[in-house]
């Protein structure tokens, strides 16, 4: 180059120059892959998580007990009889009759099995007016809601029969058809929706139909692809359909992303006077890097899900890593074949008014140039890069005050009401049996294992602990007991006292655990006695999700810093970029806290009284959010390094990166706050308070983190943002001066212990 300095091609832009030069068999090796790991995986089959893959722990080995058995739980289902005013009992005559109507029309179904009247199992409650009839249904537990219409109908009838009485069936089975239809068209057509939705905002920031297109083409084969790759890799990682939604909604967002940055870029040397050829070898040198050192970044953070030991978080991150893989692969290859065979046909479908052609013409009239690019963000640099410590402390401070909520964080899994509200009739069944019946509508389950479990020491011993249960306040009854003699298992139902309210039922569940089970069941040797249930899992899941918290942030938090550092050659980049990183997450969940946990603003979203955050969301936000954060930090980044190896001082390079990228960012932005946004607009609240957490970080991460925080910061550090001590010049140089080749001035002198561009 004649400038001193070695220009090295990346491997981006080595990929995309032999996919320019090849266009053709790129664009069928891509499609032979889409096609091939679709069909693979599809013959394949997907392997599903197992109950008892799900967790450690006692929950953990209940599973294996009842799988290794082979006994098939059926769906439970239970009608509620209960007295509407003071005046009728269940010694009633009238409400025997109801009961007897109930048993019968149930039975007459065909669909049901195990019909059990509540004189029989004592399924009344303390007060007498209100009763349990309970059965199950007949078939497997995971498909009984297709079932189940014909049972509720049939209850519904005897409803209209009875009218002085309240008759309403709730189960495994009935919330799990209710959920369906109210809730399972709506998150598909969330998921679908997403599609239209970042086309159109594609069409607004290209103008035109073909180069917005791309994107969301490229974001639908290599979502294709994984659904496909899934399939393979479930038969050592088994998977499920909360990882192929995760996959969906990161796939769609990396996906457009990533190409919307190569096709920016090469949009813009084209403009620039270049012509195709150089515009494309430019973009893959550029952009294309940006995208490697991004998604290798983010695939990183995903990686991070498979240190928890919770089978659906190793899906999620799995799926996730092997969707960015994919879209970052097509990116850096197929999509500079398809550029090239496009060429200026790229922008066919031109809409008016909307193509940038069009603004550069309105802005050339006015007198400004296309370098000034965003005036709004050139208007807020002007301010911050001229004060950049003040900007600095304001915009640090207000991050630090929206975190600040997330210090009283309270996280459970949420209740029915609480996830639903009010919304659906049978949340209102459900509050109605855990106040008459305390716990009996999510039972805590005793599987016993014992050698011979019809011996007489065994049977005292059940018959001990169900005495032991009640006496000792864990639970009100009825306990069941299901004997399997044939397998040497015996099934304990107990409905712990304080129902629906989850930190008494814990102290319920603590109760059996610690006191009732070691002082029956626990002095039989040979015998086990694991505890599982609702109750039980979340609490299981809480202590082996808390426990993976520690290893899961040092993993992503250390792996990301060495991609940084060894990718830009820079300490003070590294530690900024996790700095930065951290803040944005925080600032997510102090607004998760404030709007569903206190309350404030909560009716915008339709989240009033929740009153807690979902277990799960904080460490899947932290995962997913600092991965997708260094889409918009990475390419900003990289086009500041870029533009200060072309000659330019650090604060000129910040402000050209930052202008330069203002658009394409904010488009890139808008997209996944869109897509975001629409599962924040769903009724349950686990998938409100994710849409609302992802869009909030991506919103604040491109604008207070991108347009302020990010300069300011750089613009204190001046030359000591390149700096990188001589005893790390060892590490692995990732590095490369991808720079217009048009523009190649001496860089600026190095500072102490500086490398600059290899």
């Amino acid at each position: 180059m004649g400038n001193g300095v070695t220009r090295v091609r990346g491997i981006a832009a080595r990929a995309g120059g032999w996919s320019a030069r090849h266009r053709w068999a790129a664009v069928g090796i891509w499609l032979l892959f889409v096609v091939l790991a679709m069909t693979i995986g599809s013959a394949a089959g997907r392997v599903d998580v197992k109950d008892s893959d799900e967790l450690t722990g006692e929950t953990h080995t209940a599973a294996t007990i009842i799988e290794d058995a082979g006994i098939e739980e059926p769906a439970g289902e239970s009608v509620l009889i209960q007295a509407k005013g003071g005046g009728i009992t269940a010694t009633d005559p009238r409400f025997r009759a109801t009961v007897t109507a109930v048993v019968r029309a149930v039975e007459k179904t065909g669909r049901v099995t195990d019909v059990m009247s509540p004189y029989d199992t004592k399924s009344i409650s303390k007060d007498g007016r209100s009763a349990l009839v309970r059965f199950d249904m007949r078939g497997a537990a995971d498909t009984a809601g297709d079932r189940v219409e014909p049972v509720l109908e049939a209850v519904a009838r005897v409803q209209k029969d009875h009218t002085e009485l309240r008759v309403e069936e709730i189960g495994g089975a009935s919330m799990q058809k209710t959920f369906s239809d109210a809730f399972g068209d709506d998150f598909a057509q969330a998921e679908y929706s997403a599609v239209p939705v970042a086309l159109g905002i594609l069409l607004i920031a290209f103008g035109a139909v073909v180069a917005a297109l791309l994107p969301v083409a490229l974001a639908i084969t290599a979502i294709v692809a994984t659904m496909g790759l899934m399939g393979i890799v479930s038969h050592l990682q088994p998977m499920n359909d909360t990882a192929n939604s995760v996959m969906l909604l990161v796939g769609l967002a990396v996906g457009v992303d990533y190409c919307l940055f190569y096709l920016r870029r090469e949009r813009e040397e084209r403009a620039a006077g270049r012509d195709p050829a150089t515009a494309l070898q430019i973009a893959a040198a550029t952009s294309g890097r940006a995208i490697i050192v991004s998604g290798v970044t983010v695939c990183v953070a995903m990686a991070g899900m498979l240190f928890t030991g919770i089978a659906t978080f190793e899906a999620m991150g799995l799926a996730s890593l092997m969707v960015v893989a994919v879209a970052m692969v097509g990116s850096v290859t197929v999509l500079p074949a398809l550029l090239s065979l496009l060429g200026r046909r790229v922008e066919t479908g031109r809409i008016p008014f909307l193509h940038p052609e069009k603004r550069r013409a309105r802005s050339a009239r006015r007198g400004r140039s296309e370098e000034e690019g965003s005036r709004l963000w050139a208007a807020v640099l002007e301010v911050v890069l001229a004060r950049p410590a003040i900007s600095l402390v304001v915009a640090a401070g207000a991050l630090l005050a929206i975190t600040a909520p997330a210090l009283g964080m309270k996280t459970q899994n949420l209740t029915l009401d609480q996830e639903f509200g009010d919304r659906l009739p049978i949340v209102a069944t459900y509050n109605r049996v855990n106040e008459a019946f305390p716990g009996g509508s999510e039972p805590a389950e005793v599987v016993v294992k014992a050698d011979d479990i019809n011996s007489a020491q065994v049977r005292s011993a059940l018959a001990d602990f169900r005495a032991e249960a009640i006496s000792s306040g864990a639970s009100r009854g009825p306990i069941d007991i299901r004997l399997h003699g044939a397998q040497n298992v015996a099934l304990i139902s107990v409905p712990l006292v304080g129902g629906s309210d989850l930190d008494k039922a814990g102290r319920s569940l603590d109760l059996l655990r610690d006191r009732v089970r070691p002082d029956t069941l626990g002095k039989i040797e040979g015998v086990q006695a694991p505890i599982t249930g609702q109750v039980a899992g979340s609490a299981d899941f809480n202590d082996q999700l808390v426990g993976s918290v520690v290893p899961v942030f040092a993993f992503v938090v250390v792996f990301a810093f060495l991609l940084m550092l060894v990718s830009f050659r820079s300490l003070a980049i590294a530690i900024t970029s996790i700095a930065l990183n951290l803040l944005s997450v925080g600032a997510a969940y102090g607004i998760l806290v404030a709007v569903f946990q206190h309350g404030w603003g909560a009716s915008l979203v339709g989240a009033e009284g929740v009153g807690a955050i979902i277990t799960w969301l904080p460490l899947f936000l932290f995962v997913i959010l600092f991965g997708l954060s260094m889409d918009y930090h990475v390419f900003v980044v990289s086009r500041i390094r870029e533009a200060r190896l072309r000659g330019r001082t650090t604060k000129e390079a910040i402000t050209h990166g930052v202008v330069t990228t203002a658009g394409v960012v904010t488009s890139a932005a808008v997209i996944m706050v869109a897509v975001f946004a629409i599962f924040g607009t769903l009724s349950m609240q686990s998938m409100k308070q994710m849409g609302v957490g992802l869009a909030a970080a991506v919103l604040i991460d491109a604008t207070i983190i991108r347009g302020v925080l990010l300069p300011s910061v750089m613009a204190l550090l001046g030359e000591r943002n390149w700096y990188l001590p001589r005893w790390l010049h060892r590490l692995p140089d990732l590095s490369h001066d991808e720079s217009s080749p048009a523009v190649s001035p001496p860089p600026p002198p190095a500072v102490e212990g500086e490398k600059v561009g290899v």
